[in-house]
């Protein structure tokens, strides 16, 4: 494969072909996974109107989704460890096109809420299982090449969940059905998916296998009593429900509370996403110059100072500011968590699955809690939450700081500076 993230400014030995090549296996496959999850979310309106659903049945429908990522999480690392992170990617995108489609067939062409239900289960699943995993090689990866790059893969995810968006919002426009739109898109992330697995580290996958299965029972019991992974996976949660509660909600905020039309909010979450790829992008070189700690000390910082202003501005165009600097600060605490957690590459699987059990509880709980807030106080009101929550996050950054690898830990891993 030909680079398509490059390293950092500075001279560095070049890295091997085998790593290069997994670095653009693991971009590719974290962008196709947000091309999935876009893909489908920018037809839920389409799926809402094909089964007559009420708002109320089609929050408690879009909740099979996260229920099934929740249900494989406690699990994937176990996978990961047995099956290794490419062959567990490979798994995990069969169920996810194999969801989207089943989705997108119920929805269209059957009317079966159970069927579009069923699916989004099996997409949830995958989506979970591929999340970990993915993870796991993202930071095997970073360690071998010897500068910071996972927030960039998270960043490619960015850009995928954009693309699959437009592509959703061209399929509606010229009124392409669910039942078209989904199953053709599946077919062409599944084929994708499964080339940038096969450039995934071959070592790495062997190195996951290993290990009997008591054993690695017993190193994801070990992870969730570990207070730094714990702590970690805290950090990870609150910075989860930063970037979902902006994902789910910024639009409506700004039309509710600033009276802006609906393609000003839609636009206004642009800004937001933007902010969080340039954070993703440009951050990693700031990591590897200052370190993990200062560096996550200041984007949280920002962060909550984005929101706060995002919220208590009073006019839209300084809101908008606030917006972007939201959404830059908000860019690296999920990817530089999992990064963290993942220092002691054995051990990643087992910790990367807890922390993304802890992260994705966000995900689930999130949109509820505000909605409910929103009911009672207003939706922009309601998103004061995320700087009152950001503040105190600011003690916990410094479990982020690295831990010395195991005196086993296998040679040629190149350090990474990390505060």
């Amino acid at each position: 494969m030909s680079s398509t993230i490059d390293a950092p400014a500075g001279k560095r030995p070049p890295a091997p072909r085998a790593v290069r090549s997994a670095r653009n296996g693991v971009a590719v496959v974290f962008a196709l996974n947000g091309l999935a999850v876009a893909s489908w979310f920018s037809r839920v309106p389409a799926a809402q109107d094909a089964l007559d659903l009420s708002p109320g049945r089609l929050g408690l429908l879009l909740l099979c989704a996260s229920a099934g990522s929740l249900l494989a999480m406690p699990t994937a690392g176990l996978v990961t460890q047995r099956l290794g992170p490419a062959r567990t990617v490979a798994v995990s995108v069969v169920l996810v096109s194999l969801g989207l489609t089943v989705a997108g067939l119920s929805a269209s062409l059957a009317g079966s809420v159970a069927g579009v239900g069923l699916g989004l289960a099996a997409f949830g699943f995958g989506s979970g299982l591929c999340d970990v995993a993915m993870n796991v090689e993202g930071a095997a990866v970073e360690k071998r090449l010897g500068y910071t790059i996972l927030p960039r893969f998270h960043a490619a995810w960015s850009l995928g969940s954009v693309a699959g968006a437009g592509l959703g919002a061209g399929a509606a426009h010229f009124g392409v059905p669910v039942g078209v739109h989904l199953p053709v898109l599946s077919v062409l992330i599944l084929a994708g998916t499964l080339v940038g697995a096969r450039a995934f580290l071959a070592a790495t996958a062997e190195a996951a296998g290993a290990g009997e299965p008591a054993a690695r029972r017993q190193a994801l019991l070990a992870a969730w009593r570990e207070p730094r992974t714990l702590l970690i996976g805290l950090l990870v949660l609150v910075m989860a429900f930063t970037e979902g509660s902006a994902n789910d909600w910024l639009a409506v905020a700004f039309v509710d509370g600033y009276g802006v039309d609906e393609a000003v909010g839609a636009a206004v979450f642009g800004v937001f996403v933007v902010g969080m790829t340039i954070g993703r992008t440009v951050g990693t070189v700031a990591i590897d110059r200052w370190g993990r700690v200062p560096v996550l000390f200041t984007t949280i910082a920002m962060a909550s100072a984005g929101a706060a202003l995002a919220v208590l501005a009073g006019n839209g165009p300084l809101a908008v500011v606030g917006v972007a600097l939201w959404g830059l600060g908000a860019s690296l605490g999920f990817p530089v968590g999992m990064s963290a957690v993942a220092d002691d590459e054995d051990k990643a699987p087992a910790r990367v699955s807890v922390v993304a059990v802890i992260g994705y509880t966000a995900f689930l709980a999130g949109p509820p809690l505000l909605g409910f807030l929103g009911d009672h106080f207003g939706v922009l009101s309601a998103l004061g939450v995320v700087p009152l929550l950001l503040l105190p996050t600011l003690a916990l950054v410094p479990v982020l700081r690295e831990r010395p690898a195991a005196p086993d830990a296998p040679a040629g891993a190149p350090g990474i500076k990390v505060g």
